[in-house]
């Protein structure tokens, strides 16, 4: 059984279908307390970073979240859910995240761009692996993914478990221990996608 973090950040349909999809069980959790019961977490989102930790603040939920992380279980992020994996954003302002990987959340930069590319960065793209790990077990070197958002992760190389081309190269999948973010939605990404979220449930 998996949690899905509901904080009011997102339509969490589409991930609970695609954890139906490969076999397995999830339930949307909004209480603190109930989290710390399951083996799993998955924190999706889609929205701006101040409002959905200002919404994971309300009941406290952004320090279950740290516990939960503290105690050495899978958690992964999902596209915003990645991005308040790390320590601040510059998305409207600053605003301090959770802090569980050493990092910042910035905007796409037009200035490196190499060629003409629009924001916010929408649609398949390639995630190319850095490193082995169990999120992309039995993955190709590379495969498309579905990417919607605006800002993106900047952090040490020892912590980017995928990279992806638009306009520069980006960190666009992470992962320190047993916390995990992808900025791509798998749950939107069809086999690909699955294939990801399986090796997850099943760590």
């Amino acid at each position: 059984m998996v949690a899905i973090i509901d904080y009011n950040m997102g339509n969490l349909a589409s991930v609970r279908n695609a954890i139906e999809k490969i076999g397995s069980k999830s339930k949307v959790v909004s209480d603190p307390d109930e989290l710390k019961r399951f083996s799993k977490a998955l924190l999706p989102g889609v929205g701006a970073f101040g409002d959905a930790m200002a919404h994971l603040k309300e009941n406290g939920m952004d320090e279950a979240v740290k516990s939960f992380a503290a105690g050495g279980k899978p958690m992964l992020g999902i596209c915003l859910g990645m991005q308040l994996l790390f320590s601040k954003s510059l998305e409207f302002g600053e605003h301090e995240g959770l802090g569980l990987i050493p990092g910042e959340v910035v905007p796409f930069d037009a200035n490196l761009f190499q060629s003409p590319h629009k924001v916010p960065h929408m649609g398949w793209n390639e995630l190319f692996v850095q490193k082995e790990t169990p999120l992309f077990s039995g993955m190709p070197e590379a495969f498309y993914l579905y990417f919607v958002h605006s800002y993106h992760a900047v952090t040490p190389d020892r912590y980017a478990i995928g990279k992806t081309w638009y306009g520069y190269e980006f960190v666009s999948a992470v992962q320190k221990e047993n916390i995990f973010g992808m900025q791509p939605h798998p749950e939107k990404s069809h086999d690909n996608g699955l294939k990801i979220l399986k090796n997850f449930v099943e760590m």
